[in-house]
């Protein structure tokens, strides 16, 4: 396990735009993507606004012998697919998803993986609705019978194609020729964490040179706003905002955002990368130098509650930097979960001062979700984007939405120019699952 790894490759797709340079420049200026919903009217709900992707045209991006396929990719799948495109160019790579004309290939196909981490994909209504429609029994009730004999005979034969959570890491696969280990994480929020973990064990152990990995979901639907509104997790007073940003860590925090996107990362192993690269001049953003996942625990509410102490949380930031070789005062920027609801704001929050102690309140905090929403399995992956940006850029994104913030946690602060030696990545899954990802700046 001792081969290192380095980011190479950086494809992000979010409200604030396609690819890392559109992302960075929002990121930098503090400029939201928190908006009234125009997927579907929002009035019937309590929270009526989103972080949408404005525009995404799966087609421009992928060979022109593939785009009979995007008519079988959900929301979620098209998103992963626009991200793999903008990570390999950005690292350089030749594939056959990036050259139509046959040019020789960056890397031996089989000595590449894809891990991806993926939701619920949630069906699209309007496909339902006549199926359903015609699975009533008489007294106008569904009836399951009705289902399996006239309902699902209205719905393509490749319906469920579209839906199926390991669609993400297949097309992508496909796409970009890569033979080597892959597999499909679905583990809520912390999906595309785990995932880039993965992606790293699998280069770090040989079983691969390189790697496709990430995630993507979309939270903007009918049935996803349901699920949040009903277990209470959304916000309830940003109605009447338009392209501005969401309260994470801040005492009027009144729940989450919902957002959509995510982002694929490039992993090479360095040496692997060194010989690619040898003569073109192209730097890799920083070094994924430690890693750690833990369950969290919490016994007094049967693990309906997130743990307040944050012990699990604290646990895998601890991992991730004794794999990376480095203590707790050398962690120049952090960028937590930071969903904006308060209970898990304050459990991760608690975390950070278990491990940070009174230097926390010094050290920038940059909560994305404020920006672009919760992107569910793809924002652990966005956060990762713009980290190992900020690591090779030496700058601090802005912090905003956080006016009051929550004791020991530093407030809102315009970016800033600093030398940024490690950087901390957090993801935390409502079911609990928590990651630490450790970027290290990268030095030849």
């Amino acid at each position: 396990m001792s081969r290192r790894v380095l980011i190479t490759g950086l494809g992000p797709v979010s409200g604030l735009g396609l690819g890392i340079d559109e992302n960075w420049s929002a990121a930098t200026e503090g400029r939201g993507a928190v908006r009234r919903i125009k997927n579907f009217d929002p009035s019937g709900f309590a929270c009526h606004v989103a972080a949408e992707v404005a525009e995404l045209k799966v087609k421009k991006f992928v060979p022109k012998s593939y785009r009979k396929a995007t008519k079988v990719m959900a929301r979620d799948i098209e998103m992963a697919v626009v991200a793999a495109d903008f990570a390999a160019k950005d690292a350089g790579l030749a594939t056959p998803g990036t050259l139509d004309n046959g040019d020789e290939c960056s890397y031996d196909p089989a000595r590449v993986g894809a891990q991806i981490g993926a939701g619920l994909i949630a069906a699209d209504i309007n496909e339902l609705t006549m199926a359903l429609a015609e699975s009533k029994d008489a007294d106008g009730k569904f009836d399951i019978h009705k289902w399996g004999e006239e309902g699902m005979q209205h719905l393509t034969p490749l319906w469920l194609l579209k839906y199926l959570p390991n669609m993400l890491a297949s097309h992508v696969a496909i796409i970009h020729d890569t033979q080597g280990p892959s597999n499909t994480i679905t583990c809520g929020d912390s999906s595309s964490g785990l995932s880039i973990g993965e992606s790293m064990r699998v280069i770090q152990r040989g079983s691969a040179d390189a790697g496709f990995c990430g995630g993507a979901e979309s939270k903007i639907n009918l049935m996803a706003f349901m699920r949040q509104e009903i277990s209470d997790r959304l916000c309830n007073d940003l109605n009447e905002i338009d392209g501005g940003v969401a309260k994470v860590f801040d005492e009027a925090s009144t729940g989450m955002v919902l957002g959509e996107g995510g982002g694929i990362v490039i992993l090479e192993a360095l040496e692997t990368y060194e010989e690619r690269v040898k003569s073109e001049g192209h730097e890799p953003y920083c070094e994924l130098a430690g890693f750690g996942a833990s369950q969290t625990v919490h016994r007094e509410s049967r693990n309906w509650k997130t743990d307040p102490k944050g012990r699990s949380i604290a646990s895998a930031i601890k991992m991730a930097m004794r794999e990376g070789g480095v203590e707790a005062d050398e962690i120049d920027v952090i960028y937590p979960y930071g969903s904006g609801m308060p209970d898990y704001d304050a459990g991760e929050a608690a975390a950070l001062k278990a491990v940070f102690g009174e230097r926390l309140s010094e050290i920038p905090v940059v909560a994305m979700k404020s920006l672009l929403g919760s992107c569910g399995a793809g924002g652990g992956a966005l956060d990762v984007c713009i980290a190992a940006k900020s690591v090779k850029e030496g700058i601090i994104p802005a912090v905003v939405g956080r006016e009051n913030p929550i004791a020991g946690v530093k407030g809102s602060n315009a970016s800033e120019s600093k030398e940024i030696g490690c950087a901390l990545v957090l993801s935390t899954g409502v079911g609990g699952q928590n990651t630490a990802i450790l970027l290290k700046k990268h030095r030849a």
